[in-house]
């Protein structure tokens, strides 16, 4: 089996980065949903409220984050930490399911950037923060082994380090939108850091237990359990149809005796913080 995509969301619901290579950090790729939006209650804002974001781009150089628009001028933010808002009246408190966590605000130019690319969506009042790095948010404990809870952690995706997705499962998908008539759906709908080729079943990764490649081993944890997200174009920002491809993961049944519809396994790290993940990395899978 082998990585045929690697894929970085810095800011949470915006536009991915498609990668050749990515640094594996503890909360999973390095820039990996280290920043994202909230409203004045400081509560999390994503494309399932504004399918807007889908079309807010973003982009990574040595030193810093841009946000890009057409017709706007890009928003920098600094990659160094240290460089970010440091006084405590900066910090804020903010939620994100059921986490609260503290986040840097990236201040009021940041604001206005959202404001002024937004406020023609009917959308004003978005602030743009950051994980703050001295604290920790654990991944759910449900689903982990012995010696994993309190160990595994993330920044600010929906729970766990990493989503790992499959072609062939997507091919499957794809099958049966066409046989109804509907459709085909691109990879990108399900925002996945890491894209696998080379498995002989579909949806078969719900077996998996771990992968192992060159200098790490990432552990499958948990079912992705899909929401309205992957009804919207991440190009454009418009929905197609308001119940494809919900509706034909739940008719497939990707993963039996669970009640909706998944596509994708989250995963966290087992090891190998540090090292480098690259296109064309060889997998070897453990099964449960």
């Amino acid at each position: 089996m082998t990585i045929t995509e690697l894929n970085c969301y810095p800011v949470k619901s915006l536009k991915g980065i498609r990668l050749t290579s990515a640094e594996l950090g503890e909360r999973g790729l390095v820039h990996d949903r280290q920043w994202m939006l909230v409203n004045a209650d400081g509560r999390f804002v994503t494309q399932r409220e504004v399918p807007a974001l889908a079309t807010i781009g973003v982009s990574l150089n040595d030193t810093h984050m841009a946000l890009t628009y057409p017709g706007m001028p890009d928003l920098e933010v600094s990659l160094d930490v240290r460089l970010a808002p440091p006084s405590n009246a900066e910090r804020r408190e903010v939620r994100v399911w059921r986490s609260d966590c503290l986040a840097l605000d990236e201040g009021a130019d940041a604001m206005a950037w959202l404001n002024d690319v937004l406020g023609p969506q009917g959308v004003s009042g978005l602030r743009l923060v950051r994980f703050d790095p001295q604290q920790r948010r654990e991944v759910e404990h449900d689903y982990l082994r012995e010696g994993e809870p309190g160990a595994v952690h993330t920044a600010f995706a929906d729970g766990y380090p990493l989503l790992v997705t499959s072609e062939t499962s997507l091919e499957a998908l794809n099958r049966h939108l066409r046989g109804k008539g509907e459709s085909e759906v691109p990879m990108t709908r399900f925002r996945p850091n890491l894209v696998v080729s080379g498995v002989d079943q579909a949806f078969i990764e719900r077996n998996w237990q771990s992968l192992v490649g060159p200098g790490y081993r990432l552990g499958i944890r948990k079912p992705c359990k899909r929401c309205k997200i992957i009804t919207i174009d991440q190009r454009s920002g418009e929905t197609p149809s308001v119940k494809e491809p919900l509706r034909s993961l739940v008719e497939l049944d990707t993963q039996p005796g669970w009640k909706g519809a998944f596509f994708g396994q989250n995963a966290i790290i087992e090891s190998g913080v540090g090292a480098t993940l690259r296109v064309g990395d060889v997998l070897d899978i453990t099964t449960a």
